[in-house]
């Protein structure tokens, strides 16, 4: 929002491309605060739980592997399977719901805070180019300087630095997908026996190289869906990074300061145009035209103006985590009626997740009476059938598993002597359930079947029994 009268014109187009379409290349400027302080701790402690999750392990597993191409998910060590998709379907919906109640509430808090794109960006690779080319004003003389030698070296050094750890970030995420021990075979191995994985290798390290060193903030504003998704979330009850244009502007409008003058007498903003929160902003936009779906909610613009308001003896927060509510009524922050709606939701999917969790067993059965094959008379006059059994093991341990009737009694003869199913695998045989013809119930007959390890039950099978119609 903006004082009475303002124009919105900035809204026809995003702060990084110019009238002509052309791109506009940001050189935010260096940013120092206590914000910023706070985001340095947080993107410490996510980077060093990203680049050694692929080698913690639980139970001998990964702490999170998304194995696509094997169809194998483990997270938390927890082997999840294509069975299991369902919950992969109900976490994707809580998912969803949770970002809604967390945009609601906070806005863009998580790209500020938390997206690998805004934290790699921020705090490793602009960090480098700092180190290397100096503040924006350096940055954009150089950019603007002749191909000498100090350009070349500096340019260089850089680029070289950026592909390192594009490789590194790239064979992270490989990691997360293939497995550690996929990817030292990859890096040690003959190249010739890894063609598939080295070509995935390169692919990555391209993509993150070319977005930190390219694209940049252009992922945020064009790219990612989830900045123009907040313009239909947000609402008037928001926690935002917000410019306080009510004590910023007041009667006369933001001005220059001027040493020693009073200015709420003078009907003057606390603003003093200084235009620092537009320096430091990444993606290039003034945050006192009110929200805008570049603002990533970084907080460098707050640091930015609290810095000016103590230079100049004025309290600090004019830029702050607001909402558009509190910045017209003057009211501290609510929660609204919406906001406890998206919560018993997300409450009630948590629980179903929990449950479907909760009783997940260790194995899965499948037991499938063979089509086309009629039921069999045995010497003694009892009637059997031939199935199909499918055992998978979602354990990291092997296990022998045993067969045995439940509802009604009978008997069970396995073809062949596979009784073992190891980690991780699928047991596949055949086997025949033998009844008695007086426990038929005409042509289909319910019957259960109990998967044992040991004295233990794991599952309960369901399938039918097919007998004579009398």
């Amino acid at each position: 929002m903006a004082s009475e009268g303002y124009k919105e014109s900035f809204r026809d187009a995003i702060s990084t491309v110019d009238e002509k379409g052309k791109r506009v290349w940001v050189y935010p400027k260096k940013p120092s605060g206590k914000f910023t302080n706070y985001r340095r701790i947080v993107s410490i402690l996510l980077l060093a739980i990203l680049f050694s999750g692929p080698f913690i392990r639980i139970d001998g597993e990964p702490i999170l592997m998304l194995n696509i191409l094997e169809r194998k998910f483990i997270i938390f060590g927890n082997i999840f399977w294509p069975q299991d998709f369902h919950l992969f379907v109900f976490a994707m919906i809580t998912a969803i719901v949770f970002v809604i109640l967390f945009t609601v509430v906070f806005g863009r808090l998580f790209c500020g805070w938390v997206c690998p794109q805004t934290i790699f960006m921020e705090m490793v690779f602009r960090k480098i180019e700092y180190w290397i080319e100096g503040d924006y004003k350096q940055q954009i003389k150089l950019d603007k300087a002749p191909w000498d030698f100090n350009k070349v070296w500096r340019k260089t050094l850089k680029h070289v630095i950026f592909i390192v750890i594009s490789f590194l970030i790239g064979n992270t995420f490989l990691a997360y997908i293939i497995g550690s021990e996929e990817l030292f075979k990859i890096i040690t191995e003959p190249l010739s026996d890894h063609v598939g994985g080295f070509t995935a290798m390169v692919l990555f390290s391209g993509a993150f190289y070319g977005v930190f060193a390219k694209l940049r903030e252009q992922v945020c504003t064009t790219i990612c869906p989830y900045g123009r998704l907040q313009g239909v979330l947000l609402d008037r009850n928001s926690l935002v990074v917000a410019y306080d244009y009510k004590r910023g502007e007041r009667e006369e409008g933001r001005s220059k300061f001027r040493k020693g003058e009073n200015r709420e007498e003078l009907g003057k903003g606390d603003c003093i145009d200084c235009g620092q929160c537009v320096y430091v902003c990444p993606t290039g936009i003034d945050i006192r035209n009110g929200t805008q779906l570049e603002c990533v909610n970084c907080t460098a613009c707050m640091d930015a103006c609290d810095h000016m308001m103590e230079s100049v003896n004025l309290k600090t927060g004019l830029i702050g985590y607001k909402s558009e509510e509190s910045i017209v009524e003057r009211t501290p922050f609510k929660i609204t009626t919406r906001v406890i709606g998206y919560v018993v939701v997300l409450t009630i999917l948590l629980g179903v997740i929990t449950t479907l969790l909760l009783s997940r067993t260790d194995v899965e059965t499948t037991i499938l009476r063979v089509p086309g094959v009629m039921y069999q008379k045995q010497e003694d006059g009892r009637l059997s059938n031939l199935y199909n059994y499918k055992v998978i093991n979602k354990t990291n341990y092997d296990f022998p598993v045993r067969f045995e009737m439940i509802e009604p009694a009978g008997e069970i003869r396995k073809v062949g002597d596979l009784n073992m199913v190891n980690k991780q695998e699928v047991l596949e045989g055949a086997m025949f359930v033998i009844l008695e013809k007086e426990q038929l119930d005409g042509v289909k007959t319910p019957i259960k079947v109990g998967i044992y390890k040991g004295d233990e039950l794991l599952e309960t099978a369901k399938t039918n029994f097919m007998g004579p119609a009398n």
